[in-house]
C-alpha cells in the first residue's frame, strides 16, 4: 500500500518519517510502500535460508553476517529495500556513511548476496528490485518463489515453485532457475548443498 504524500521523499525525510508501529516500509522511487505482513511459510523460507547461508560462511570462516533489520539504498535513486536476507561484508561497513546510523548500505562491496523471499507485492521481486540490485553491481541476487506466485513467463504455465539465482556478469544478471530437486548453484557459495525442493518443503515442514 503507498502512503498518500504531497510530493516525493528524499531517503533521508524517509528516515525521519519511519514510525515504531511494527510495519515494515520501503521506499520506492521517492514513494513510501508499506510492505504486506509476511505469513508463516514466508518466515520459516527465510530461517531456513539464513540458517544454510549461515554454516556456509561460517565454515568458509568469512567476514559475512545477516542482520535483523538492514536497508540497501539504490545510489541513483530514492529507493530503499529491506530485504528478506541481507548478506553484509562486515569488513565494508567502516565505508558505508549510513550504517553506523540507519543500518543502511549504498555499495555493492557490502553486499556479496541478497535474497527476496516472493509475496503478493511479486512484481517488486522481479522488476523493480531486480534492476536496481543489478544497477548496483551486487554480485548474486535471489529470487526464491516458493508459492508460484510470480509471472507465467518467469516460471513457467502452470506456473512452478522456483528459486532464481540471478549471478552478475559483464554488468548484467544472469537468471539461473532452479526446481525440484535441482541443486542450487551458488556463486558465493560454490559448496552450498541444497536443492530447490528443500527450500519449498522448508515452508511447509
Amino acid at each position: 500500500m503507498t502512503q498518500t504524500l504531497p510530493k516525493q521523499i528524499t531517503h533521508s525525510l524517509f528516515l525521519e518519517w519511519l514510525p515504531n508501529d511494527g510495519k515494515r516500509y520501503e521506499l520506492h522511487k521517492g514513494a513510501i510502500v508499506e510492505m504486506p505482513p509476511p505469513n508463516g511459510e514466508h518466515e520459516k523460507v527465510i530461517a531456513f535460508l539464513s540458517r544454510k547461508l549461515t554454516v556456509e560462511f561460517d565454515r568458509l570462516d568469512l567476514p559475512y553476517g545477516i542482520p535483523k533489520t538492514g536497508y540497501v539504498k539504490t545510489p541513483f535513486a530514492e529507493s530503499a529495500y529491506l530485504p528478506d536476507i541481507l548478506l553484509l561484508n562486515l569488513d565494508n561497513l567502516a565505508s558505508e556513511p549510513l550504517w553506523k546510523k540507519s543500518s543502511t548500505v549504498m555499495e555493492a562491496e557490502s553486499v556479496p548476496l541478497v535474497v527476496e523471499v516472493v509475496s503478493t507485492n511479486w512484481r517488486d521481486d522481479y522488476y523493480d528490485k531486480f534492476g536496481d540490485y543489478e544497477e548496483m553491481g551486487i554480485p548474486e541476487y535471489w529470487i526464491a518463489d516458493y508459492a508460484a506466485l510470480g509471472g507465467r513467463k518467469f516460471i513457467g504455465n502452470p506456473k512452478q515453485p522456483t528459486i532464481f539465482v540471478c549471478e552478475l556478469i559483464d554488468g548484467e544478471y544472469q537468471m539461473n532457475a532452479f526446481t525440484d530437486n535441482n541443486r542450487i548453484i551458488s556463486p558465493t557459495f560454490p559448496q552450498l548443498n541444497i536443492t530447490a525442493q528443500e527450500v519449498f518443503d522448508s515452508a511447509t515442514s
